[in-house]
């Protein structure tokens, strides 16, 4: 069944909550083989512990003291979680991320929650080092250390190598590697990333009309763009956060446009695989 809000759940005073939009989805884990985590706009967790046939909200973070006045929407008008994180090494052990309000954890299985955005910068904030109220358009884990944590946030490329206690921006400071919403991260390499950028906030279309691929192979110290095979004008696409996807070798995105690429090179060269779809929201491999 659908998650539902409680009778009486509001997400501010006066205004009630429903499920308006299911953003995430993540299973629990080898040692929870029947548990689903959704994430949701208003902001509600939900968990089913019997393979999705019943929701229940996570009542110990709706009833977080800093949601009913920090949490705000980035792009739709109320927050939303995007990115739910389980690791693989304890299945109890939690990330999610919010737009807006940034990264949380959980060590309880979802009883108890800390924010964990250290070293992350909300130019749109008065205080732009504020511990609540960032905006990570999308929040991964690197398969080989889960202990890596990439994000791609409205405000730039930010990655953590002690599972979230610091941030530290490793955008291209003049380069395109900087706005965007997608990141994906190398099955067997930690500090290799792929991004997908768009100009910025402002004008969300690709850089110079052309698109790109910027890959780094060593933790964002450096970056590169790769274009080989993909449009290189008259381009007006960008990539959601859901829809860029790494596997082994493969990787591939697709877009608001309905182009879906494909790279059978770690993004070196791109083919392409449709031009016809409607807009591309989410893309990832079989298991």
């Amino acid at each position: 069944s659908a998650p539902a809000y409680p009778e009486g759940a509001e997400v501010k005073e006066g205004v009630p909550a429903a499920t308006k939009y299911i953003w995430s989805i993540q299973h629990g884990g080898q040692s929870h083989p029947n548990r689903l985590w959704l994430g949701t706009i208003p902001g509600g967790l939900f968990r089913s512990e019997d393979g999705g046939n019943r929701f229940e909200l996570v009542e110990s973070l709706w009833n977080h003291p800093t949601r009913p006045d920090q949490w705000f929407g980035g792009g739709f008008d109320q927050p939303g979680i995007h990115s739910i994180i389980v690791d693989p090494r304890d299945e109890n052990h939690l990330y999610i991320g919010i737009s807006v309000a940034g990264v949380l954890e959980s060590r309880d299985g979802g009883n108890n929650w800390a924010f964990c955005n250290k070293g992350l910068r909300a130019d749109f904030l008065p205080d732009p080092y504020a511990e609540i109220g960032h905006d990570p358009h999308l929040l991964v884990a690197a398969p080989s250390n889960p202990d890596v944590l990439w994000q791609q946030n409205h405000c730039g490329i930010f990655v953590s190598n002690d599972g979230g206690n610091n941030w530290a921006d490793v955008s291209e400071p003049e380069g395109p590697a900087r706005f965007g919403f997608a990141v994906a991260v190398a099955e067997d390499d930690p500090w290799q990333a792929w991004v997908a950028p768009a100009i910025s906030d402002e004008v969300r279309t690709a850089v110079g009309h052309g698109l790109c691929i910027c890959r780094t192979d060593d933790g964002g110290k450096s970056w590169k763009a790769f274009r080989k095979g993909l449009p290189q004008e008259f381009c007006y696409d960008i990539v959601y956060r859901h829809a860029l996807a790494a596997a082994g070798d493969d990787v591939v995105f697709g877009t608001t446009t309905g182009n879906v690429f494909f790279s059978p090179d770690r993004g070196d060269s791109w083919e392409v695989l449709s031009n016809y779809l409607p807009m591309v929201h989410a893309v990832g491999f079989g298991g």
